[in-house]
């Protein structure tokens, strides 16, 4: 069960659109399964000509904002769509009701108990999912707090599939990279772009900082791998950069300008603060340039039996500690390795192995695992081996890079992150092209249901043109990921 937080200004313009027909007449018989007040309370009466009146539910919605005035949020309402996977057995009214109290107990919104909590309503309007409404102020008159909300309610949703028996679904534990929106993925699918622009940006951001040992590196490998970039400078301290933003030449807004993506859009892990935890103080010498520029077919090839080496030894590292937290240092290295040699040898294969590992690389809430020296010398060899260019002696390397998925698969079991292992045993079996056996209670690999994004086929963002789509009606989606 997925549950997804949206923010909005306008309580009435979203009741209209969740009791109307929908995009494509998929709303069928909308009714509130709970609320803060008894459901048959709730419901909006017929009118005489078969429409709904909505006055009683929208000026009792919208009452505690006004009570709060201009002590409240600048986007006041609180949307959360919840659905159940698609093997999930059918909830009926008062299941979808118990989840619904779960959630806006575990938010804080309306925790058991109290009767001050704020307002909220359950709209059903299909089998699979529900519409949780809330108007963001208390029946005290304060301000409700909905900081990691969204944390929140992955949490409630887990308890709801422990109870109920559903689908298990990954915690919300910032180690998925950031999902495509919604209108993302519509945009990539009428342009006929073999994945969406979000995609494209975190695969070439997650390989310059793989590439790269320093922070001058990076934004030269973005910028050589043909993306815009802009930095952020401090309005403090003038010059001193504080973050960056990406975007592809060819996705454009309606106004025709670039559409950015910050680092922390694409992935927990790729901000320039924690970017730069992982580089340390290392800064690029002119002899480490000169190098690179003159390195002779010899020594790329002694370069690459290096990286096979720091692969195996890097493997039974991990297989021989008895501390998995004194590995963890090695996933993200694997990562980089993953990504650096997918981009120097353009194979399929390890495209797919680096994409499927991306969430078996993470800590928990970004949190930048200490650095060990075996993972110091994997990830110095990616960096090498980023700098060396392609050779034909790729063959030694995957075989070690497939023991090292695995090895992290294992040390992720050990860990008792069993998603994440799913993940890196995915990633060994798009290398290995065996059949890979997957934990039977883990119901995802990369990413949460509803699934991954299916393009059709054609280049990756051949078309260039203006964005398109529009948002949920009275509301702006927030990313949860």
């Amino acid at each position: 069960m997925i549950g997804k937080v949206i923010r909005g200004t306008r309580v009435d313009g979203l009741v209209y659109y969740l009791y109307g027909p929908g995009r494509a007449n998929e709303h069928v018989n909308p009714h509130i399964v709970a609320g803060w007040r008894h459901p048959a309370e709730l419901e909006p009466p017929l009118r005489p000509d078969g429409g709904r009146d909505f006055r009683n539910l929208i000026g009792l919605l919208n009452q505690p904002l006004a009570a709060l005035g201009d002590d409240g949020y600048r986007e006041p309402v609180w949307h959360c769509a919840v659905r159940a996977a698609r093997e999930d057995r059918t909830l009926d009214d008062d299941e979808w009701a118990r989840v619904a109290y779960e959630i806006m107990n575990k938010t804080g919104l309306a925790p058991d108990g109290d009767d001050d909590g704020v307002r909220w309503v359950a709209v059903q309007h299909a089998d699979d999912h529900i519409h949780i409404v809330a108007t963001l102020a208390r029946q005290d008159g304060t301000k409700p707090k909905t900081w990691n909300d969204f944390y929140r309610v992955r949490e409630a949703c887990q308890a709801v599939e422990r109870r109920f028996g559903l689908r298990v679904t990954a915690p919300g534990d910032r180690t998925a990279a950031r999902r495509p929106t919604r209108s993302e993925t519509e945009q990539a699918r009428r342009r006929r772009w073999a994945e969406t622009p979000r995609a494209a940006l975190r695969r070439q951001v997650v390989t310059a900082a793989a590439g790269a040992g320093s922070e001058e590196e990076f934004f030269r490998r973005l910028e050589a791998a043909g993306l815009l970039v802009r930095r952020r400078i401090s309005q403090r301290n003038p010059g001193e950069v504080t973050g960056y933003a990406v975007a592809l030449p060819v996705h454009l807004n309606r106004q025709g300008e670039p559409v950015w993506f910050g680092g922390g859009k694409l992935a927990a892990d790729l901000t320039l603060p924690k970017l730069r935890a992982r580089w340390g103080s290392g800064v690029e010498s002119g002899e480490q340039r000169r190098r690179a520029d003159g390195i002779s077919a010899e020594e790329r090839r002694e370069i690459w039996d290096e990286a096979a080496t720091a692969a195996g030894r890097a493997a039974d590292r991990i297989k021989g500690s008895d501390d998995p937290g004194a590995a963890a240092d090695l996933a993200g290295a694997t990562s980089d390795l993953l990504h650096v040699a997918a981009d120097l040898l353009k194979d399929r294969r390890l495209r797919d192995a680096a994409e499927a590992f991306d969430r078996a690389a993470r800590e928990p809430y970004a949190r930048i695992p200490r650095a060990t020296p075996t993972g110091l010398e994997l990830r110095g060899t990616v960096r090498r081996l980023a700098r060396s260019g392609v050779t034909p002696r790729g063959g030694v390397l995957i075989a070690n890079v497939v023991s090292l998925v695995s090895a992290v698969a294992e040390l992720r079991l050990l860990q008792g992150r069993t998603v994440q292992a799913a993940a890196a045993r995915a990633a060994a079996q798009c290398l290995s092209g065996t059949s890979v056996a997957v934990d039977p209670t883990v119901g995802l690999v990369a990413v949460d249901f509803p699934g991954r994004f299916t393009p059709p086929s054609g280049p990756v963002l051949r078309n260039s043109g203006r964005s398109a789509g529009s948002p949920a009606p009275s509301t702006s989606r927030r990313s949860n990921r």
